[in-house]
């Protein structure tokens, strides 16, 4: 895993540089009225834009991105043997306006705007592995119980960012780069328990206290466009 994280690094890296050279040793025209469409992959999923120049140094674009997400086991209670199941679904539309500050490095661009998250949601759920006993009786899992952990952001976001290379190839391909977060609304957690960790429901006040803070939503993506 740690050396396909390197090579994924390596890879952009060698990308953003390539793709910046070319761009910087050439005059982008004017934005006004160009249109483009990508597919993009990055921290939100994957998704899809569409992009139109309003002004000649101002384009906006619209689309969509999703990413699902599962996996077991990645939460561990220490001091109590436990298998957990994780979720996480963010899927969203979203606007967003790219401005070129500066006339003659046309590659960086501030962006600006907002997403809806229609869904955007965690779901942990914790499930002893150890037989329980109460006296000579053993207990079954389902009257021992598990916990679930529940996270809904679901809302309109603020982002901001820049992105990295021309919006709209010079020719018909190009590749550039977002980098920026998204600022979620409020979360809002609890957790339910059922059997004998039914009791655990009353930290949801607690939970809620604990994560509210977490409402940013990073985002390092990378754009394959091509031109209308």
């Amino acid at each position: 895993m740690m050396y396909l994280a390197r090579y994924l690094l390596i890879l952009f890296l060698f990308l953003i540089s390539r793709n910046l050279n070319a761009q910087i040793n050439s005059s982008a025209p004017s934005l006004l009225n160009q249109k483009s469409v990508q597919l993009n992959v990055g921290t939100q999923g994957i998704g899809a834009e569409f992009a139109y120049g309003i002004l000649p140094e101002l384009s906006l674009r619209g689309g969509f991105n999703f990413i699902p997400f599962k996996a077991n086991d990645v939460f561990k209670v220490s001091g109590f043997n436990s298998t957990s199941n994780l979720s996480a679904d963010f899927y969203n539309v979203h606007e967003l306006a790219d401005y070129v500050p500066i006339k003659k490095a046309t590659w960086f661009r501030l962006v600006g705007g907002f997403g809806y998250f229609f869904k955007a949601k965690g779901d942990l759920r914790i499930i002893p592995s150890d037989d329980y006993k109460y006296g000579d009786l053993v207990l079954t899992d389902d009257q021992i119980g598990y916990v679930d952990l529940n996270v809904n952001w679901k809302g309109i976001a603020p982002y901001l960012g820049v992105a990295f290379a021309h919006t709209f190839p010079q020719n018909r391909f190009n590749v550039n780069f977002d980098l920026g977060t998204y600022y979620l609304s409020k979360p809002k957690a609890d957790i339910t328990g059922t059997g004998l960790l039914e009791g655990n429901s009353s930290q949801t006040p607690q939970f809620q206290s604990n994560i509210k803070d977490y409402r940013s939503l990073p985002i390092v993506q990378v754009n394959f466009s091509y031109k209308l």
